[in-house]
């Protein structure tokens, strides 16, 4: 009984999810294949995203571009990542996920910030807008905050909890608030290890 409960439950999701898909795809969203979307989460300006295959996304994410009119591509996501529950990514410009990426649940990426001073209620002040890019094969702990103008390249792992304010190297461990390097580790490029492990007797 149990088996035919969880097979319903994994059919049913399943359908619900190709659902979601194909009504994003039907407002403007380039997307490739394989993809999964669970529920509870919001997709805006569909025809600002950009997905690629094999990507998972546990319930309620949030892939959120600015609410304005634009003819070009603000979230830009490559092949074979996987998202826990509750992520957003909030672009204002652009935001760029490279390959076999896992994101731990409650992640928030943005590539903007509200400015701040005198004069002027918070809602009201101007925005300082950049860009985010993240590489390939990265690890992302829960709860984990990246910010404007970071970039973590190949092989990144942040810490559960961190708030990353700076551009990461390859291959680099950030923890803490703000993230500092802990601890470095060589990366090999995406295919070379692959092709090292089929190798292995």
């Amino acid at each position: 009984m149990r088996n035919i409960e969880a097979l319903l439950f994994t059919v049913t999701r399943g359908v619900a999810s190709r659902g979601r898909l194909l009504l994003y795809r039907s407002f403007g969203m380039k997307m490739g294949t394989h993809n999964r979307v669970e529920g509870g989460g919001r997709v805006r300006r569909c025809s600002q995203v950009e997905l690629g295959s094999y990507n998972a996304f546990t319930e309620g994410a949030w892939l959120w571009p600015n609410d304005v009119d634009y003819d070009g591509i603000r979230i830009r996501i490559g092949n074979g990542n996987y998202f826990n529950r509750n992520l957003m990514i909030d672009a204002c410009g652009l935001i760029e996920i490279g390959d076999q990426n896992m994101f731990g649940p409650d992640v928030y990426i943005t590539d903007s910030n509200h400015q701040f001073g005198p004069g002027l209620a918070p809602n009201e002040q101007p925005m300082d807008i950049g860009k985010v890019k993240i590489g390939n094969r990265c690890w992302i702990g829960a709860k984990a905050v990246i910010l404007r103008d970071v970039e973590l390249s190949d092989g990144c792992v942040v810490g559960a909890g961190s708030v990353v304010t700076r551009s990461v190297s390859a291959g680099t461990i950030v923890a803490g608030v703000p993230a500092r390097p802990i601890a470095r580790f060589t990366v090999l490029p995406l295919g070379v290890e692959s092709a090292a492990r089929a190798e292995r007797p």
